[in-house]
């Protein structure tokens, strides 16, 4: 059990320094839209999991729209999609929202 918690720990050590300042960018970019907050929060309560019929009840907008910020999220590299036979389950990837904080907080300011 100790030798995959240091493979996860050396995993976002490796996300976490190759994280460079344009995908920072495309994940707050990915974030700053309220039904993709809604989705990640949604996936959140569920335990990181989340199929695409729930997001289309979630959201109560049209299918293309639900493909656009999934798209997004993916994107960023936020959730990744698991595709069961026709259907998708995505799956939030936490070590990377969890080093993106961390990432903000080493980032220095801009003036």
């Amino acid at each position: 059990m100790q030798d995959s918690g240091l493979i996860y720990t050396f995993a976002s050590i490796n996300i976490f320094f190759k994280m460079d300042l344009k995908h920072l960018e495309k994940i707050s970019k990915a974030l700053g839209d309220i039904n993709r907050l809604k989705i990640l929060e949604d996936m959140s309560e569920k335990g990181g999991t989340i199929q695409c019929s729930e997001i289309v009840k979630i959201l109560d907008l049209a299918q293309p729209s639900v493909s656009h910020h999934i798209k997004t999220l993916i994107e960023a590299g936020l959730i990744e999609p698991e595709k069961n036979g026709r259907n998708y389950t995505y799956i939030l990837n936490k070590p990377l929202l969890e080093n993106f904080l961390k990432k903000l907080k080493f980032t220095p300011n801009c003036r």
